[in-house]
């Protein structure tokens, strides 16, 4: 039998070590898909089937073998109701993150049921092939959202989170963590010349440029996603951190 899961939960931690205390280094979020590399006591091994990304998973969480995804949450979030199919559906306090992968079980109005009663709205789903290449409306999503380490959702967002959920919810590969994504494109010449589309890297941190003068960024410092001038991102980061920028690259 394949070794390949779904996650069923909104959202579960990636762990760096096996450990409760270990910090997150990453996030799975529902639909997604993962396998299974090794067991250690509470804990599983896991590798992410979109990126290759491993970490550690409690073992309690919620995985099936037997899913179907055919269409994508569009939205920043989707709230969660509950009901039969012929009963009102009543709202959760629990919300489906921006790119998870759902099956849709039943059409009811304006709902679609996702699981056993438990609908979302329609409006907030699109087909899981669909593409969306305004890249500055999806980062624009996640603006003022909590800057968290090792974060994928709206509850928290770190900065090379930020840039590669535009390219997931693309269905197009694209790594992780900064150390990688520095690597993976042909970068431009450096100079003080930024165009919309630009993603800028300097060690440990990325931001992307949605205009000729401004960039968006998660940034830890002001611990949420902000727009801001980046010239004047250039300079705070040069004084206050010492870095230069190491790259440049299109999306």
């Amino acid at each position: 039998m394949p070794n390949k899961y779904f996650c069923k939960s909104l959202i579960i931690n990636v762990l760096e070590n096996p450990n409760k205390n270990s910090n997150i280094s990453s996030q799975i979020i529902y639909g997604e898909s993962f396998k299974i590399l090794s067991k250690y006591k509470n804990f599983y091994k896991v590798k992410s089937l979109y990126d290759n990304y491993t970490g550690f998973i409690a073992k309690d969480i919620k995985e099936d073998k037997k899913f179907n995804p055919t269409h994508k949450i569009k939205t920043l979030k989707s709230k969660i109701y509950i009901g039969s199919e012929n009963s009102k559906k009543k709202p959760t306090n629990r919300w489906l993150p921006f790119g998870s992968n759902l099956e849709l079980l039943k059409k009811n109005k304006n709902f679609i049921m996702f699981e056993k009663n438990k609908w979302i709205k329609f409006n907030d789903i699109c087909f899981i092939s669909n593409k969306d290449k305004n890249f500055i409306k999806i980062f624009k999503l996640f603006l003022n959202c909590p800057y968290k380490w090792g974060g994928m959702t709206f509850r928290g967002i770190d900065c090379s989170g930020l840039i590669q959920i535009f390219f997931k919810f693309n269905n197009k590969i694209f790594p992780r963590d900064t150390i990688k994504q520095v690597k993976f494109k042909k970068g431009l010449n450096i100079k003080n010349i930024f165009r919309k589309g630009n993603i800028i890297f300097w060690k440990g941190h990325v931001a992307a440029c949605v205009s000729n003068k401004n960039l968006i960024h998660a940034y830890g410092p002001m611990k949420k996603v902000v727009i801001m001038p980046i010239d004047k991102t250039v300079k705070i980061i040069r004084d206050t951190a010492g870095l230069k920028i190491k790259k440049i690259f299109s999306i």
